[in-house]
């Protein structure tokens, strides 16, 4: 039997899981993610707390398997984007902590950016809007920050990753500073057409070439894990970034297919092909992975295919801001009881842009609204209304995507924690007006790494082999009238409208 290991470092917790040749789970350790919120619309990671994390949940995950660290057969890695780590080449250690994707304190710095005329530019070669989302502002900010980190990184002593790449270096005791496409190109700094660092958007970002890793393949041996970090010298053979990781562990392989993933937010990727879709609708376009030479058969020279992408900022996170927020449920699995308990939201409409509107409006301004409440709402009203404001975000998102795409989509393959929730999977069927499919296994982040891993080492043969392991757990059709859909999306966009209009006593919210 072969086995590969995972490790699928997010937003709120680093997970490890072992998987079998079969593509089914043995063992899942997972630790939680302390969030640092230093300041209003600022949040960040201890890249240190990371690392000790993930290193500790994969020798747990391993020993629950039965297994020791040399029976593994290789390593993939799947993490969180866009969040930005800084590090000293000489120490290995963070010189400040990370900064998340979430974060919002660069608003103005992309503000001033897009008033000078360089959005264009920026999306050409990108595929990406400017925005605070994206690493490149991030490390532009740690950089101008932190003291003595321009003169350092002038002298070479400096490295810059998103997660995938701090956990390499870790893993291989610095000996690899490596990130892949699907990571690259989520930073304004990758030209997704050369598939190279662009020294035009260096120089406007003002990012030295000194400190950026060099981009491999998604699917690939770029070394092996120390025996201090992992226990044995085990190969790692795949990075890529959780939601393109979402898609291959969708089986996602066709062109028009889509996956959605319901974590911390929501993410859709649709799979346009071997060439590059710009988008007409202000998605992004992004590489989805990019195989080892020998899986090269039906992909363009480079081994590239590459997505469309909306992005959600407030999935779960809406959840979590009812519970530790409002104190309107004791744990998140219980809001899926409290939202039953009524037959709909009685007219509330719920708006999450706690973190600012992201696919296809990308507002940094807009703040979370609710609106339609009466002396009869109830915290069971509250909780159907945030559930049907995140499958709401998503309907626009695919809204925009299908005006984008050559097909109409027929299905939407879902995964992440909230999926489970089969409430609100069937409202997002009912808002979309198209089945929506959970698999049954539904770590498919972490199953995606794992995949790519395991053909880059000859597990198996294709991708043909993988989609074979892919099944369904359940199917949820649509219910809704055509009618009933129209008017829930009508009174949504009258909704995010006042979300997106919404101004401080102090003027405009900037991060």
């Amino acid at each position: 039997m072969t086995y590969l290991l995972a490790l699928d470092q997010g937003t709120t917790s680093s997970r490890s899981i072992v998987f079998d040749e079969h593509g089914q789970i043995l063992a899942i350790a997972q630790i939680p993610l302390t969030q640092h919120y230093p300041a209003p619309g600022q949040i960040e990671h201890d890249p240190m707390e990371i690392w000790h994390a993930q290193q500790q949940t994969a020798q747990q995950a391993i020993a629950s398997a039965g297994l020791k660290p040399q029976d593994i057969s290789a390593v993939g890695i799947t993490n969180q984007r866009e969040t930005t780590v800084l590090w000293s080449r000489l120490t290995g250690q963070p010189i400040a902590r990370a900064i998340v994707w979430q974060d919002r304190r660069t608003v103005e710095q992309c503000r001033v950016l897009s008033a000078q005329g360089h959005d264009a530019l920026i999306y050409r070669k990108t595929g990406l809007l400017l925005d605070a989302y994206f690493s490149a502002t991030k490390l532009a900010w740690l950089l101008d920050h932190t003291p003595g980190a321009r003169e350092q990184a002038a002298r070479g002593e400096l490295a810059f990753g998103t997660i995938d790449s701090w956990l390499t270096w870790q893993l291989t005791g610095g000996a690899a500073h490596i990130t892949d496409p699907s990571n690259a190109s989520r930073t304004l700094l990758f030209d997704i057409h050369t598939l190279k660092w662009d020294d035009e958007l260096l120089a406007l970002f003002n990012i030295p070439h000194s400190v950026l890793p060099e981009v491999v393949p998604s699917a690939h041996v770029v070394g092996l894990s120390t025996a201090a970090a992992l226990g044995a010298a085990v190969p790692l053979a795949a990075r890529i970034g959780d939601q393109q990781s979402a898609t291959v562990g969708q089986a996602c392989f066709t062109p028009g297919m889509a996956k959605n993933t319901y974590g911390t937010g929501c993410f859709l990727l649709m799979n346009t092909g071997t060439s590059p879709t710009i988008s007409r609708h202000r998605l992004l376009t992004t590489v989805g992975w990019q195989l080892p030479e020998d899986q090269r058969p039906g992909t363009n020279h480079n081994g590239l295919t590459y997505c469309l992408e909306g992005s959600v900022f407030m999935g779960g996170a809406t959840v979590q801001w009812l519970r530790d927020g409002l104190g309107l449920i004791e744990s998140a699995d219980d809001i899926e009881a409290l939202a039953a308990s009524v037959p709909d939201t009685g007219d509330v409409m719920l708006v999450p842009a706690l973190t600012g509107l992201g696919a296809p409006n990308w507002d940094g301004d807009a703040r979370g609204l609710m609106v339609g409440m009466t002396r009869g709402t109830t915290k069971a009203h509250i909780a159907r209304a945030a559930l049907q404001g995140i499958a709401l975000q998503v309907t626009d998102v695919l809204a925009a995507m299908q005006g984008d795409a050559a097909t109409a989509l027929t299905e939407l393959r879902v995964d992440g924690g909230a999926s489970a929730n089969n409430l609100l999977m069937q409202m997002q069927a009912d808002l979309l007006g198209i089945r929506v499919v959970r698999p049954k296994i539904t770590e498919t982040t972490a199953l995606g790494a794992a995949y790519l891993a395991g053909l880059t080492v000859g597990v198996w043969t294709d991708h043909h082999a993988l989609a074979s392991h892919w099944q369904v757990d359940r199917v949820f059709e649509p219910q809704w009238s055509t009618d009933q859909r129209q008017v829930t999306l009508n009174r949504w966009q009258q909704a995010v409208q006042r979300a997106k209009g919404w101004v401080s006593v102090e003027g405009p919210t900037h991060g």
